[in-house]
């Protein structure tokens, strides 16, 4: 049993769902967007804000930059790495929350004869005015107070939901960039921060570095996969590198999901290797544990007309092509709900259905864009997507040539062919 929870301790310290990465040395793939935000932090009078959607590594990125700044002498950064935005915050808020975890070189005489000078560590936060925090004060206290290049990380921007506090952050980027503070934000946040952020200040785009935080590509989620490989001692086998990154769609989290409970099977069965068979039972674990998706899932799909195929819909929607920015279009989902359905479909079969997934009795939990003769639409929530695929899956719901090839590889590595 020891042995057992040894294993399973050394896969959760490689796989690692439920938290962001914080070291360099456990973030896989990312290489572009780390040197534009080193890029932009080392450049004066540049800010930085990460984007994009849920699941795809944002605050992992924001944390190994953090660690990364921390490690070089000449620069200063929070003590807790980032301050995250809560739905409670405004701008006095947030900046009181910042400078609680920064501090400042103060000297002072000694009491003793000898009247030496005595250096001590004095918090920012003890010496704020009681007046609420402008912009302009937090430029004199960054450029008053500290004695290095600061660089604070800012997550989950879009929780920022004042809008006064946000374009007071605006102000605040402007003025620091217009006086050369020695200061770089870094702003943390999903796809609609970065417009309703410049919205506020047109001029601030000549000092706001945008980095666009897309999908990973496949070859990026198996770097994930080998790191964990490699620090955890279990193997996985090419064939399931191929699935796990299949069933994540792109998004880190479900890689890491994926390969750590596959990793359980596999250690409960007294295994160090992988199989397909793990696989699918890690989707089955991912389904009992991922209770708020699952409740969104089920709202999707709930009807009681025997027969209906919301959750086949749903499937093809999740299986659909999309371009860069994650839209789809119905000519799409119906390729793919044709797979599922074994027949010819035609649009008109299944236009009812997208609508409804656009409107709040399903959620909603698609969103839709552009002219009625050519909508598109796209997950609210992209880790819906992953979801419903991996679910479908569990339950067999899914049987393509994919899934049916990788059984078969499956059963080929248990009986030794």
């Amino acid at each position: 049993m020891s042995e057992m929870i040894n294993l399973k301790a050394a896969a959760a310290a490689f796989f690692k769902p439920g938290t962001p990465i914080d070291r360099q040395q456990l973030f896989a793939g990312r290489q572009l967007q780390i040197r534009k935000v080193l890029n932009a932090i080392i450049q004066p009078g540049q800010h930085v804000i990460i984007f994009g959607d849920r699941g795809v590594g944002k605050t992992s990125l924001a944390k190994v930059v953090s660690d990364m700044m921390r490690r070089a002498e000449s620069f200063k950064t929070l003590n807790s790495g980032t301050i995250n935005c809560d739905p409670t915050d405004n701008f006095d808020k947030l900046w009181r929350k910042i400078f609680r975890e920064l501090s400042f070189a103060m000297e002072s005489q000694d009491a003793g004869f000898e009247k030496s000078k005595v250096t001590s560590a004095v918090p920012i936060a003890s010496i704020l005015p009681e007046h609420p925090l402008q912009p302009d004060d937090i430029r004199y206290f960054l450029s008053s107070k500290i004695d290095k290049s600061i660089v604070l990380i800012i997550d989950e921007l879009d929780r920022l939901f004042d809008q006064i506090s946000r374009s007071q952050l605006a102000d605040t980027i402007k003025n620091l960039s217009d006086h050369a503070v020695d200061a770089t934000l870094v702003l943390v946040g999903v796809g609609d921060s970065v417009d309703e952020l410049v919205a506020e200040h047109q001029s601030i785009q000549r000092s706001l570095v945008p980095v666009p935080m897309q999908r990973m590509s496949p070859t990026e989620l198996i770097k994930i996969l080998e790191t964990g490989e490699e620090g955890s001692g279990i193997t996985i086998p090419e064939e399931c590198k191929t699935w796990i990154t299949h069933l994540s769609r792109g998004l880190p989290h479900y890689t890491h999901l994926l390969g750590l409970y596959s990793s359980f099977s596999a250690i409960e069965e007294g295994r160090k290797e992988i199989t397909i068979n793990d696989v699918l039972a890690a989707t089955t674990s991912i389904v009992q544990t991922s209770q708020i998706i699952a409740s969104a899932y089920s709202k999707a799909v709930l009807s009681p007309r025997p027969g209906n195929i919301y959750a086949k819909v749903l499937s093809a929607c999740a299986l659909a092509k999309t371009d860069e920015f994650g839209y789809f279009t119905a000519k799409a989902v119906c390729e793919q709900l044709s797979k599922i359905l074994f027949r010819e479909c035609q649009i008109s079969d299944f236009s009812r259905h997208l609508s409804e997934f656009c409107q709040p009795k399903r959620g909603p939990i698609l969103k839709s864009t552009g002219a009625k003769w050519y909508r598109r639409y796209r997950f609210i929530d992209a880790m819906l997507q992953p979801y419903v695929i991996i679910h479908d899956y569990s339950i067999g719901m899914l049987t393509n040539q994919f899934l049916e090839e990788s059984k078969e590889k499956s059963r080929d590595a248990v009986n030794g062919q």
